[in-house]
């Protein structure tokens, strides 16, 4: 009975989603008051439905409720209860209903933060919104209903798939969804303000804020999505190019770019154009992306089986597509830019050619995800693309946006004068000339060579503004250097987060040319007793060791790792094999690691014979991987400082507001 409900909470959401749009529309078009209120309480209304329907999942998955049919496929009793939590998204349905769970609460937020600010801009936002929870709602009542009935109660349910038993897949999930779905809030005030013909600045301002949150979520998962292919996948890297990782990682580029240009855009009042559409290519790709991991038509070790959901995904990309042109061809008067720019030497020139970059990284990848869907509708066989070319196309354009990172925040807005550059880019520009030869000399090689100069250089930069403000800050104030910094942040936030942003980046930087460019490798067959020497290590293989969990059986081998020169024992570390009750024909991988800031030591187990008589591994020494991880907390912290509130401009706002209702502004 309680099913039942669920289904029809969905229905209900649904019809109030669809009046909502009206409402909102015809509020905003009007200046009807009272339609756009209606408009707020239809998205509070359709929010708490969903939640509603969520929970009603949710009880049915812990409760092991296997006569509805997500439950009985996706987990069983003997599932650990961490798992069958995180199961509501391990399906094609739950994670629809996901996807609604978390653009409703965004919607909330959004309504609610704004429910007395934007009133000619609100009734449309709110609109926009619900439109894209209404397509969601369409799919879950009429495609992929999650409280779909078996038609009778099985004993048991059939396991969660075996690669999502992992407790990066618990989260990763989690932070992807918050920044892939909370990209639907700019689109939503990028359209609300070309509706409302309110194309001034107001809405960047107001947007970018909204911007960095999903975006600073959207990184963060795509890290620990990096991090769970490492630790489960058991094939030595982070990142194959997958089309679902693509699927993620386009919308990531597109939203950055568009982080960028609305600062041009702020300052300078030009690009107004070029930042409509980048939001809007930021959402059609993650609506693309969703329908990439639903639909079938790409292959994928993340993506979901086929199913009905394809057709409706079509006919709302080519909705978002035409229904946006249309809107911004009718509004392109209204877009023009205030002013030119000036010089190739200026901020915005260097920004714009930051947002070329992005944008051309994003059509290769975009092109080498699909040509295979391509290939077999032209010609009838699949022709794929694989990480070597993504690497040789991608590899330098992301080269040239690492060097231009350095440079672009320390031109000047309008024109940067010869003596700037000298001042700006002396010691940064010898710092990274020294280390690329430095590398040159050690190793040979000009690719990494250059990357790990490009590094320090931009490291060097960011060094070098922060210096500047701390000196700047204990000369006026007598400030010491903790309480400085702490002030650069909490005053100038938007700036110097950004700056760690980058920091951020270029660790990560660090670890993908460590990774791509000086890791080792060998496959071994061994018998207990036996040692096998890889880089500056000494492996020696003990034997085999089992663990009953609820629901596998964890097949380990135990290996010590030892300094190769000196014997000296360094660590222990036991990969592993789950073969799992339900499916012990998708057995996974637990590799075996031993993490350190200058290099893993990685270990596979691939199999074994006569009860671990031999044993065979594929064994990696992978160089600074581990400042990628380092690298993508660091980026988290600075853009969670640069989205922080500014607290002088909220005085400045207080003032202004006060003398306003005094009548004296």
């Amino acid at each position: 009975m309680i099913f039942d409900i669920g289904f029809l909470i969905l229905v209900t959401a649904l019809v109030l989603a669809l009046f909502g749009i009206v409402a909102g529309y015809w509020g905003g078009k009007l200046r009807n008051s009272k339609l756009a209120q209606s408009s707020f309480n239809a998205v509070y209304a359709v929010a708490a439905l969903v939640l509603m329907a969520a929970v009603i999942l949710w009880y049915g998955l812990l409760a092991d409720a296997f006569q509805l049919t997500y439950v009985w496929n996706h987990s069983e009793r003997a599932l650990p209860t961490f798992y069958k939590f995180s199961a509501f998204w391990g399906g094609q349905a739950g994670s629809l209903l996901f996807w609604c769970l978390i653009l409703s609460g965004y919607s909330a937020i959004v309504a609610y933060a704004n429910r007395k600010r934007h009133q000619a801009l609100m009734p449309y936002v709110n609109a926009v919104l619900l439109v894209t929870s209404l397509f969601f709602l369409t799919l879950l009542v009429f495609a992929a209903n999650p409280f779909k009935r078996v038609g009778f109660v099985p004993p048991d349910g059939q396991g969660l798939n075996p690669l999502l038993q992992n407790y990066w897949m618990v989260i990763h999930p989690v932070m992807l969804y918050l920044g892939y779905v909370g990209l639907a809030v700019p689109f939503a005030f990028a359209v609300g303000a070309l509706l409302s013909k309110k194309l001034d600045n107001q809405w960047v301002r107001t947007v970018r804020r909204w911007t960095l949150v999903p975006w600073m979520f959207l990184s963060a998962g795509i890290i620990m999505g990096s991090q769970w292919a490492y630790m489960e996948l058991g094939w030595g890297g982070y990142w194959a190019w997958d089309p679902v990782e693509n699927a993620s990682f386009l919308p990531w580029l597109t939203g950055t770019a568009f982080l960028h240009s609305i600062v041009v855009q702020e300052q300078r009042g030009i690009l107004k154009v070029w930042n409509v559409v980048l939001i809007w290519l930021t959402y059609f790709l993650v609506i693309l992306g969703t329908f990439t991991t639903r639909s079938g038509v790409l292959e994928s070790v993340h993506s979901f089986a086929r199913s009905e959901v394809g057709p409706y995904f079509l006919g709302f990309l080519i909705l978002v597509m035409f229904g946006f042109l249309w809107l911004l061809f009718d509004r392109l008067s209204l877009l023009r830019a205030e002013h030119t720019i000036d010089s190739y030497t200026s901020r915005e020139a260097a920004f714009l050619a930051n947002n070329w970059l992005f944008t051309a990284i994003a059509f290769a990848t975009l092109w080498g995800t699909f040509f295979p869907m391509f290939s077999e509708l032209l010609t009838g066989q699949r022709i794929s693309v694989a990480a070597p070319f993504f690497n040789k196309v991608n590899g330098p354009l992301f080269l040239l946006l690492l060097l231009l990172m350095g440079v672009a925040p320390l031109l000047g807005w309008r024109y940067t004068s010869v003596a700037a550059f000298r001042k700006q880019f002396t010691w940064p520009l010898a710092a990274g000339i020294i280390v690329t030869v430095a590398v040159f000399i050690w190793d040979r090689s000009i690719f990494p060579s250059i990357g790990l100069g490009i590094c320090v250089f931009v490291t060097a930069t960011v060094v070098q503004e922060y210096v500047r403000g701390v000196i700047a800050r204990h000369t006026t104030n007598g400030e010491n250097v903790v309480v400085a910094m702490g002030n650069l942040w909490r005053r100038n936030g938007r700036r110097y987060g950004g700056y760690l942003v980058h920091i951020g980046i270029v660790l990560m930087g660090v670890a993908i040319i460590g990774n791509e460019f000086y890791q080792e490798s060998t496959n071994v067959t061994m018998t207990p007793g036996e040692v096998v020497t890889i880089g500056r290590y000494d492996l020696q293989y003990t034997g085999l060791e089992s663990n009953r969990q609820s629901n596998l059986m964890e097949i380990g081998a135990r290996l010590a790792v030892y300094q190769a020169d000196n014997d000296t024992l360094l660590s222990t570390v036991v990969p592993k094999r789950n073969i799992y009750d339900k499916t012990p024909d998708m057995p996974t991988s637990e590799v075996g690691l031993r993490m350190t800031l200058l290099e893993d030591v990685y270990v596979v187990l691939n199999g074994w014979e006569n009860g671990g008589a031999t044993a065979t591994f594929t064994i990696y020494v992978n160089p600074l991987t581990i400042w990628m991880w380092i690298g993508g907390l660091v980026l988290v912290i600075g853009t969670l400082i640069a989205a922080w509130p500014h607290p002088t401009r909220r005085r400045i706002r207080a003032v202004q507001g006060a003398a306003y209702a005094a009548g004296t502004d």
